[in-house]
């Protein structure tokens, strides 16, 4: 089966088709650093993180670029507040991002270019379009880009020129006077007072948010790339303003796929700080492991609308934790199974029907990276792997079945073993001081020692092979 992208730009699923032949070159818009990153936030850096993992776990080899924005007005105004320059704001807030992302289990790209390092590559780019008559300079040094001479824009949004003049008010910025159409969009801007700023042949200043991503994307991917992804709000203006300064500057199609994922609710109501309903990944960190939050996001479809609750998260938890304890179940076998190191014949048939689990899998996949589907194949899996493992079955069974799933969770970026880091000393030592106990028949001491860790959210199972446990 080949894989289907659904592409913004044909707004159809497309076959997926690298540039060159077993590579990928993939650039990902990535967060304004003036604060710690929302859960809204999260949800393309997880997203598109699976969909690299999936292409990695496919055979190809991902170019994985995604941007810091580290000049902006919300930082400037952040570091005015606070009486620090702009770049203490934004390394500050760039160190938090990785650590949530660490904690998300979301993949470093293979490159986090910062705009800030990046101004020559800028001044290089707004100087081939005033060349090629599709931006020009007005008369206090901003420098506009001229929307009508793409004749192609609006082509991502599918927007029409003459509606967005009429209604729409997106590109306008201040400065209306000096521009020649009232669509025209910043690409370099004057500086202000106390803002950092650049040299440039228009003026001392720093430049438009869009122009950083055209840029960012040529130098580490090329002129031409194979997927641009982001959030469905960056699709009008910020990509298409990227498409009409890369393909009027490159001469060339930008990328061939456009994916972006839908927006998160909080409680069936678009998340925002003035409603009182907004959420930081560090504060969700705070109540539950952050695999559940990356388990919950990749409960639905990434185009599908997603909405945020305490009782979804609580499913989530459940979800993952069924999981986690069957992955768990596999691993105390493997320590205490007294089977042998060969299959028996029942043990190969049952490990060819396992083998439809993972096709399930890659079949969700490959149909427009439907983790939802493909978490259902992984449950499927779950199922099968209760219904026939036990202290009987051999060795190369477990192995084989352990490492089935390991993988499938893997490419979904799911860590299980994570379980195991949750029995710190206090516990360990609980479980063996409890253990003494009922060898001594102090059974008081021992359910003391039960409820004592039912409280950290341990529950113990005494079984003939031993004492297993899991999550509460």
């Amino acid at each position: 089966m080949s894989m289907k992208v659904y592409n913004t730009l044909t707004r159809k699923k497309e076959e997926f088709v690298p540039i060159e032949p077993g590579k990928v070159k993939m650039y990902v818009c990535g967060p304004t650093v003036y604060n710690l990153i929302h859960i809204g936030n999260a949800r393309p850096m997880i997203v598109f993180d699976t969909v690299r993992r999936y292409l990695e776990y496919k055979g190809y080899e991902v170019n994985y670029v995604s941007n810091f924005t580290d000049v902006d007005d919300k930082i400037i105004k952040k570091a005015i507040e606070e009486g620090v320059d702009a770049d203490v704001i934004s390394e500050r807030y760039i160190g938090e991002c990785k650590k949530d992302m660490a904690a998300l289990n979301v993949k470093p790209a293979t490159v986090h270019p910062l705009a800030t390092r990046e101004i020559s590559g800028m001044l290089e780019m707004i100087e081939q379009l005033i060349h090629k008559g599709h931006a020009y300079r007005a008369a206090d040094g901003t420098v506009y880009y001229r929307t009508r001479s793409f004749r192609e824009y609006g082509k991502l949004s599918h927007k029409n020129l003459e509606d967005l003049r009429g209604g729409s008010r997106s590109l306008l910025v201040s400065g209306e006077d000096q521009k020649e159409d009232s669509l025209d969009f910043v690409l370099w801007k004057p500086k202000k007072e106390g803002e950092p700023y650049w040299e440039s042949p228009w003026c001392q200043g720093r430049p438009g948010w869009h122009i950083e991503c055209s840029v960012m994307s040529r130098k580490y991917l090329g002129e031409e790339i194979d997927i641009h992804a982001g959030g469905e709000d960056l699709v009008f203006p910020h990509h298409e303003n990227e498409i009409a300064q890369s393909e009027a500057a490159n001469g060339k199609t930008f990328a061939r796929y456009w994916m972006h994922n839908a927006f998160l609710n909080i409680d069936n109501r678009k998340m925002s700080k003035s409603l009182g309903n907004f959420f930081t990944v560090r504060e969700i960190g705070e109540k539950y492991d952050l695999q559940i939050l990356r388990f919950f996001m990749l409960s639905a479809h990434y185009r599908s609308p997603l909405n945020f609750s305490q009782e979804l998260m609580e499913a989530a938890k459940n979800g993952y934790d069924r999981i986690a304890t069957s992955v768990g179940n596999i691993k105390f076998l493997l320590e205490n199974t007294k089977g042998g190191e060969t299959l028996t014949h029942q043990e190969s048939g049952l490990l060819k029907e396992a083998d439809e689990y993972r096709k399930k899998f890659d079949g969700a996949m490959d149909d427009d990276f439907n983790t939802a589907d493909a978490l259902s194949a992984v449950f499927e899996l779950v199922k099968f792997i209760n219904t026939h493992v036990s202290e009987k079955s051999s060795r190369a069974f477990l192995s084989a079945l352990k490492e089935e799933i390991l993988l499938l969770c893997d490419i979904c970026g799911l860590i299980l073993d994570r379980k195991e880091e949750m029995l710190d000393a206090e516990v360990e030592r609980l479980i063996e001081e409890r253990r003494e106990a009922r060898k001594a028949r102090n059974f008081a001491r021992a359910d003391e020692i039960r409820n004592q860790l039912l409280e950290k959210g341990i529950i113990l199972e005494d079984t003939r092979e031993g004492v297993k446990w899991k999550r509460a």
